[in-house]
């Protein structure tokens, strides 16, 4: 099982990132997808999630109007699309798959927003 996250890195704020997590090894369509972020010293909260067919869509209430999160189902890929970001968007930022009580992680990909 392997899930990759890609596209972080240094933005000025007001700026946009795409971060995409590419998934392999399990039935990527049957799993409810996320993105997680973690700032230094806070616990990691969830950021954006979306079911298995695409509805369900869940966004944290600092992100909402700003984020949007999509998944491609044929290519098993999840994206993130980061618009007007703010410093306080400074994070590592993980995605997740679950499915009951399995739950898969990636790596993480830093973001950093500042000017």
């Amino acid at each position: 099982v392997q899930l990759v996250e890609s596209g972080g890195g240094l933005v000025q704020p007001g700026g946009s990132l795409r971060l995409s997590c590419a998934a392999s090894g399990f039935a990527f369509s049957r799993y409810r997808m996320s993105w997680y972020r973690q700032a230094p010293g806070k616990e990691r909260e969830l950021v954006a999630a979306l079911g298995s067919a695409g509805g369900s869509t869940v966004y944290a209430d600092s992100v909402k109007g700003r984020f949007t999160i999509s998944r491609d189902n044929a290519n098993n890929t999840v994206a993130l699309q980061m618009n007007s970001l703010k410093p306080e968007d400074t994070a590592v930022y993980f995605c997740n798959a679950r499915l009951g009580f399995v739950n898969y992680w990636g790596q993480g990909t830093q973001v950093t927003v500042s000017s």
